[in-house]
């Protein structure tokens, strides 16, 4: 390979790699690096949240299991759902959890441009402040696929981004068990859980394995001594 050919081929890897480095720490060995990033915040419990809401069916049964539970949670909604369920939507906040943004449409924003994804989480943050009357604080990417476009674009709008430590692959459907299985193998003191409120990109009908699993994280939590809280207060001393 000529040199000119070798320095606008090391030219491409370098701007693939500085758009995805983001995803590499999100998923990669330098989280660690990025403890905020994370969901890494007060220790003496863990952050709940839940991905791809608002469900007409999933969100009402998980907002009764929390009830039960006396947890609160986050709640990160695709634009597109509120705009098809705005009652929905409210009657989270009227429960008293946080509402943050997911973006417009869930999909991959590590193939998408800077302009794509710029314009969708503005459209999903000033539809769900818009419906629910609140102006959320944080963004999660849909599938944790943030981009260095991703970065700037939550920026730009106030936004802070943030992923996970733990997840219970709820979105696979099937047995309780298993959801919690996945979060144990995650789950540290101080970290972030996440779920699912919604089958709209997962299983059908998965939110209720989802559900099925909050009592079995409840006693997974007792046991460990950790108290489960939404992001603003888990990680409000760094804020």
């Amino acid at each position: 390979m000529k040199t000119g050919a070798k320095l606008v081929a090391a030219g491409a890897l370098g701007a693939v790699a500085a758009h995805a480095l983001p995803m590499a720490t999100a998923h990669g060995p330098l989280r660690r690096l990025t403890p905020r990033f994370v969901g890494r915040g007060r220790t003496g419990g863990v952050a709940l949240t839940f991905d791809d809401g608002p469900d007409p069916l999933g969100t009402p049964a998980v907002l009764a299991g929390l009830a039960e539970l006396g947890w609160t949670a986050t709640f990160f909604l695709l634009g597109s759902q509120v705009r098809q369920f705005p009652d929905v939507a409210r009657s989270v906040v009227v429960a008293g959890h946080e509402v943050a943004v997911h973006g417009d449409l869930h999909r991959s924003h590590l193939i998408r441009t800077p302009w794509d994804v710029k314009a969708d989480i503005a459209r999903a943050l000033a539809e769900i402040s818009e419906v629910t009357g609140t102006r959320p604080c944080w963004y999660r990417a849909p599938y944790g696929h943030f981009s260095a476009g991703t970065m700037r674009a939550a920026a730009a709008v106030g936004l802070e981004p943030i992923v996970w430590t733990a997840w219970g692959c709820d979105w696979r459907g099937g047995p309780a068990e298993e959801v919690r299985r996945h979060v144990v193998r995650g789950l540290d003191d101080g970290g972030t859980v996440l779920l699912h409120d919604s089958d709209c990109t997962s299983a059908p009908g998965s939110w209720r394995t989802t559900v099925a699993a909050l009592p079995l994280l409840a006693d997974e939590f007792d046991r460990r001594g950790l108290a489960v809280r939404p992001v603003r207060e888990h990680l409000s001393d760094r804020r």
